[in-house]
């Protein structure tokens, strides 16, 4: 893993966090997006080398809304960049890690992701991203 990619922090009003992050950041959101496979709109923060990724659920039946339910707002997940998702995939699955995506799926901001059950990190929800063309990038290399 190279590097804390993001963290994720689960809002129940975007635009309002929008606000509370501009202020404390001293700078707008650099991208909002809306993941209709997970149930999503974010908004993401540049904070240095890493960036805070906002999101808020779209319909009641997402992630978002349930983790929001069950523990109100707060930090979601934390995300790393990888190099290569499939192998740190297969890498994780052999450490013993409880994989929530077994394949990598389109995520926001050009990625793509996996997550890790929060059971196999002490309560922590992983994602795993990497930039969407890097696969393609291989893929010529060869």
């Amino acid at each position: 893993m190279k590097k804390i990619e993001h963290i994720g922090i689960a809002v129940k009003d975007l635009e309002a966090a929008n606000a509370t992050y501009t202020a404390l950041l001293k700078s707008e959101p650099y991208k909002t997006e809306t993941v209709e496979s997970e149930g999503v709109s974010t908004s993401f923060f540049k904070t240095g080398e890493s960036k805070i990724e906002l999101l808020a659920a779209t319909n009641a039946d997402s992630p978002v809304a349930k983790f929001i339910e069950k523990r109100g707002e707060g930090i979601h997940h934390i995300a790393f960049a990888v190099d290569d998702i499939e192998a740190e995939i297969s890498r994780l699955e052999k450490e013993g890690f409880q994989l929530l995506n077994k394949t990598p799926k389109p995520g926001a901001d050009n990625k793509l992701v996996a997550f890790l059950h929060p059971k196999s990190a002490h309560g922590v929800l992983v994602e795993l991203c990497m930039e969407k063309n890097q696969p393609e990038e291989k893929e010529k290399s060869k």
